[in-house]
């Protein structure tokens, strides 16, 4: 059974101007997310900020997500490192707070070798008794997982259940379906590609967009899984210029400011991520409008 069918949200996490985490904000967060639908609370990730978190930080959010969002829906911890023993560490204490599932992206950086990657993963994985999801981003790792990989620790790691794909290589996508045989959930990391990748046999999305727009994203995977077609790809071509706007800048600064344009005040970036240029914003805030959500 998959953690969760639907829209996860890869949700930011909210800062204080003095650059600490703002747990009041975070809670109104998670509370309008689960009212709007959100099939999923994604704790910790790129969106999250995570790469610029201690430890203490990054594990006190997970279980503050754990104790607030209190089951209602699956909550996923981004556990990810380029380091095996940080992975496991961090894996192991997102376990311990409560968390339903991990996120786990490919090492970064120092990179690995395919073997590399299926050791990586399955030391990690093996430290734990709760559902994995991989990450496959080589946009921002420099990391590319083959098929064959994926389908291979998905296969041979009981807990290993899926993967984010966030690669956009849809040939690549589908020989990863084709492989196979009903052993990887498969979510869409584009949410420009969210109902081409249903189409694959995709579970749904782990989502920005859906910091903005829940019940939107919500009802395009829904949509797709009660098998309205047509309606699921009008809401996912009708989101494709806010999307556009949402990553004209590296996320999450787009979606950052487009919280605070909605009034979530959802604070300041930690750097080396910076203010939105003005031009960006102003684009931003057309798109908004235009989707009906300023």
């Amino acid at each position: 059974m998959a953690i969760f069918e639907g829209a996860g949200v890869a949700l930011v996490t909210p800062f204080r101007e003095d650059g600490e985490v703002n747990y009041e904000k975070l809670e109104e967060l998670l509370e309008e997310q689960i009212a709007g639908g959100t099939d999923a609370i994604i704790s910790c990730g790129t969106t999250g900020e995570s790469s610029t978190m201690s430890h203490e930080e990054h594990v006190e959010v997970v279980r503050f997500t754990c104790q607030k969002v209190k089951g209602r829906i699956p909550v996923i911890a981004g556990t990810g490192s380029n380091s095996t023993k940080e992975a496991v560490y961090l894996s192991r204490e997102a376990q311990k707070a409560g968390a339903d599932g991990l996120l786990l992206v490919t090492p970064y950086y120092n990179k690995a070798t395919q073997g590399g990657l299926v050791t990586h993963f399955k030391k990690i994985a093996e430290s734990v008794s709760i559902p994995v999801l991989l990450y496959h981003i080589p946009g921002r790792t420099g990391v590319t997982m083959t098929p064959e990989t994926i389908v291979t620790l998905c296969k041979e790691v009981p807990n290993i259940v899926g993967v984010k794909e966030a690669s956009g290589n849809f040939s690549a996508i589908a020989k990863i379906m084709h492989l196979a045989e009903g052993c990887v959930d498969l979510y869409s990391g584009n949410d420009d590609q969210i109902v081409p990748l249903m189409s694959l046999g995709g579970k749904g999305v782990i989502s920005v967009l859906s910091n903005v727009a829940p019940a939107q994203t919500h009802e395009i995977c829904a949509s797709w899984l009660r098998g309205d077609v047509k309606k699921s790809m009008q809401m996912q071509l009708d989101a494709l210029p806010l999307v556009d706007a949402l990553f004209c800048e590296v996320n999450p600064i787009p979606v950052k400011a487009a919280l605070n344009l909605m009034g979530k005040e959802a604070g300041p970036l930690r750097l080396p991520l910076t203010e939105m240029e003005p031009e960006h914003k102003e684009r931003l805030a057309r798109a908004m409008k235009d989707y009906g959500i300023l």
